[in-house]
């Protein structure tokens, strides 16, 4: 199933930055092991500061015993149609790391933004391997933490769905209406060159 893409780049950049988008109608189709850890290896080798590589990611398939559970880490909105994707993804940030050379560990100020760099590249080879992949900031902080026995080093980033392409009828009219690949705001709105400008 296809969705027409209305989107163009301003400048010339490679068709996948534009083709990547995230739906929220799934297909039944299942996630094989294999092919989710090739996502997960490619967030792998995402830059960091100090390659310090923080980014933790804990995941379940819809055709596993954690499923339930890792759906329940959902809010009620994101359940709603989130439980058709294949795979759920809960993404975590170590907050702290031991710089080279040294022996204790230190406060880390980019591991936040380290972390969501290893989420593109999940991303993105989700999308050239013909997955899909939504990100969700409407996650049960709280219960991951409890249930998951997550250190409090570790900041719960996000979670992330993945899966084939469905047919939007399964959406309610609302979502149907918003199942399209989003615009994005002009290059001149977010770069500036010299100075701030809002």
């Amino acid at each position: 199933m296809t969705t027409p893409n209305p989107r163009s780049a301003d400048h010339p950049i490679d068709p996948q930055f534009v083709n990547r988008w995230s739906p929220r109608a799934f297909s039944p189709e299942l996630l094989d092991k294999a092919t989710l850890l090739t996502f997960l290896e490619a967030a792998r080798w995402a830059p960091s500061s100090y390659n310090s590589q923080p980014w933790r990611f804990i995941y379940a398939t819809r055709d596993s015993e954690h499923w339930q559970q890792f759906l329940g880490f959902l809010n009620d909105f994101n359940r709603g149609w989130a439980s058709e994707a294949a795979a759920l993804v809960i993404v975590l940030s170590k907050s702290t790391f031991v710089p080279a050379g040294a022996t204790d560990e230190v406060q880390s100020k980019s591991h936040s933004f380290d972390s969501g760099a290893a989420w593109g590249y999940l991303a993105l080879q989700a999308s050239l391997a013909g997955w899909h992949t939504h990100g969700l900031a409407g996650i049960e902080r709280d219960k991951i933490r409890t249930e998951l026995n997550i250190p409090d080093a570790y900041t719960i980033e996000a979670g992330i769905a993945i899966g084939r392409l469905g047919n939007k009828a399964s959406l309610s009219e609302a979502l149907q209406a918003r199942e399209t690949p989003s615009p994005r705001k002009p290059l001149g709105e977010i770069a500036t060159e010299g100075r701030f400008s809002a």
